[in-house]
């Protein structure tokens, strides 16, 4: 036996009607076809289940048997479904992102904004991790994407740019000055006599960093080190030295007395980049998301 839900609603149609007429307009089904499934039905249990006169349709006791069974059958099925639709619903209404902590205090809260202004119906969800963590959150589907500095790709996760920011130095206010300039330009030449301050050196973008200092012949492994862009920041504030990092950071750097130069001679790029689960699929919600970002990004960079 192998009873169809398309069988289990003529049946019940039919049943609740009394009339295979009826029943077939309200299943927008012919008449045909509706008599076609029932005899099926009745085929594949071996018993009538309607007699069937000219002017009536009435169950005959098998059907009278079979019917509550039927109607919890669909009715659990019909119960699941609608929890299930309203379950996807929910999911594609709901937008799970994590991040570095400096890309989530300074940059995301203004990509929020504008995205909740423009798609109010979509519940935005921040969380705030390592780069390992970000990457660890979206391979579990614990998060729906990931945003940071990925210079590679890990296994199970696509790996998509959305921006590109440059290395920037960031160094101790004048004494003098009442308010930090806009940024400005400078070589890597000028970092020569400065003290620096780094990331630990086996951080990707600490790297790229020193690998560019080595040609001046500042590849020193033994600076202090922070492990966040933000205590480097405030270090240099302190007055404790100069850093190197990228322009993503300037949000932040506005809210201390540093001033900000994107280095040049060579000017230096790093690409920003989305990671996504392998095979996820990428809802209306993420493919705004990501283009609110896009749009968003080369402001925050400058």
């Amino acid at each position: 036996m192998n009873l169809s839900t398309r069988q289990m609603r003529a049946f019940l149609q039919v049943a609740r009607m009394g009339n295979f007429t009826r029943a077939a307009e309200q299943a927008h089904i012919t008449q045909a076809g509706l008599s076609i499934l029932i005899r099926e039905m009745e085929k594949q249990l071996g018993c009538r289940l309607f007699d069937r006169t000219t002017r009536v349709v009435s169950l005959t006791p098998a059907g009278r048997r079979l019917l509550p069974v039927v109607e919890r059958l669909v009715t659990d099925l019909d119960d699941v479904a609608a929890e299930l639709g309203a379950e996807g619903d929910a999911a594609r209404q709901t937008l799970r992102i994590a991040a570095t902590p400096l890309v989530s205090s300074h940059l995301l809260p203004r990509v929020f904004t504008t995205f909740r202004a423009a798609h109010p119906q979509v519940s935005l969800r921040l969380f705030d991790a390592d780069l390992r963590d970000v990457e660890a959150m979206v391979a579990a589907g614990d998060a729906d994407v990931g945003l940071g500095f990925f210079f590679k790709a890990a296994a199970g996760l696509e790996r998509t740019p959305v921006g590109r920011f440059h290395l920037m130095r960031v160094a101790p206010c004048d004494g003098d000055e009442e308010e930090p300039p806009a940024i400005g330009t400078a070589p890597w030449s000028a970092l020569r006599s400065a003290e620096l301050l780094g990331l630990p050196p086996g951080n990707p973008i600490q790297k790229v960093i020193d690998q560019h200092l080595a040609t001046i012949g500042r590849a020193d492994a033994q600076r202090p080190a922070f492990n966040f862009f933000g205590t480097l920041i405030s270090m240099v504030e302190a007055g404790f030295g100069t850093a190197v990092m990228p322009t993503f950071a300037l949000a932040a750097c506005r809210r201390h007395r540093v001033r900000t130069d994107v280095l040049t001679k060579p000017k230096v790029g790093l690409d920003f980049f989305r990671i996504t689960k392998r095979g996820a699929h990428e809802t209306e919600a993420m493919q705004a998301f990501v283009a609110t970002l896009e749009k968003a990004l080369p402001a925050l960079s400058r």
